[in-house]
């Protein structure tokens, strides 16, 4: 019988770098009501959100993804001909073929292996462990994880539960080999039984001319994300070998600012250990929220660049993802 022979990969990965993409536009909750029936004062009570980004027509996803992917890779110091791997985690690619990632390759000048990931919002926690263990595995030496949504796209501007949360962006990082482990194991899975919690509608089976939106049922969403994402937290801090105590920083996906003070209570985190906030500003970004709400810490300056990081993300499906992770450099800080 034939041996085959299997490739051995790094040791250790961690994240290079960091780049994102946001949209010029900004978007008041003054002008989200101009069709909504709400107010700004009801907006900040029920989200935490002030403002969002909408991206303009020339803004594409692959364009927004390629944005990023450039000024990762800038400061990461790796060429795109070096990539062995790009994965786009994203909901709001308008079509099932072809992919973005291989469009986003494209452009950069990279003939990488690329390929789509599609976990809703925790999307990027999801690819990031993915690309981790290609470069352990030894498929690939230096992999490109990119979250980024177009969701303005995917919006009825008259429902109250989804119109003034979700906005447009993008996010991006290498990883690659390195001397200490920086990505720590991923604790994730998924509950189909709640899949109807968060749908596209109509789905891509229906006919009719209609336009397909994301609907969400808001409050089964709460009572389920800041308690079971709680466990979950948990095990990936734990699989890292470390404590609560040991983490810098706490950067949740950013769905909404009271599901992220209800589960940071929840996980009785330290006291002195930061938390993102980013919704406040850019909205639900859904994939692209947390490479999005890290780079906005470390510009802020409530974390920095070595920092030791708790990272989660949750969403349709309904998925999740946690892992604990060190802060990358960031492009443009």
């Amino acid at each position: 019988m034939a041996t085959i022979s299997q490739r051995q990969g790094a040791t250790a990965t961690a994240m290079l770098g960091l780049g994102v993409y946001r949209p010029e536009r900004v978007v008041s909750n003054d002008e989200v009501c101009e069709v909504l029936d709400s107010s700004d004062e009801w907006i900040q009570s029920r989200s935490g959100i002030r403002t969002r980004r909408y991206a303009g027509p020339e803004e594409t996803l692959v364009e927004m993804a390629t944005a990023a992917a450039r000024a990762a890779l800038e400061v990461s110091g790796i060429a795109a001909d070096d990539l062995g791997t790009v994965i786009v985690a994203t909901s709001t690619h308008a079509q099932h073929t072809p992919a973005a990632a291989p469009l986003v390759a494209d452009r950069l000048g990279s003939r990488a292996a690329a390929f789509d990931m599609g976990a809703g919002c925790a999307g990027f926690c999801h690819a990031l462990s993915v690309a981790s263990d290609l470069v352990r595995g030894g498929s690939t030496r230096y992999a490109l994880v990119i979250g980024v949504e177009k969701l303005s796209l995917f919006l009825d501007p008259t429902d109250r539960s989804t119109a003034f949360i979700f906005a447009d962006g993008a996010g991006a990082v290498i990883v690659g080999a390195a001397e200490a482990a920086g990505i720590g194991p991923v604790a994730w899975g998924s509950d189909g039984s709640k899949s109807h919690v968060i749908t596209q509608h109509p789905g891509c089976q229906e006919t009719g001319a209609e336009h397909p939106v994301v609907q969400m049922e808001g409050t089964a969403v709460f009572r389920w994300a800041p308690f079971a994402m709680a466990d979950v937290a948990r095990e990936a801090v734990a699989g890292a070998g470390l404590e609560l105590a040991d983490l810098d920083a706490f950067i949740p996906h950013q769905a909404n600012l009271r599901i992220t003070e209800t589960l940071a209570r929840n996980l009785k985190l330290p006291e002195g250990i930061a938390v993102a906030r980013d919704v406040q500003d850019s909205g639900n970004t859904s994939a692209a929220s947390v490479p999005l709400a890290i780079e906005a810490m470390v510009r802020h300056g409530e974390a920095a660049v070595g920092d030791t990081a708790l990272l989660i993300a949750f969403g349709a499906g309904l998925s999740f993802a946690s892992q604990v992770v060190t802060l990358p450099p960031v492009a443009g800080i």
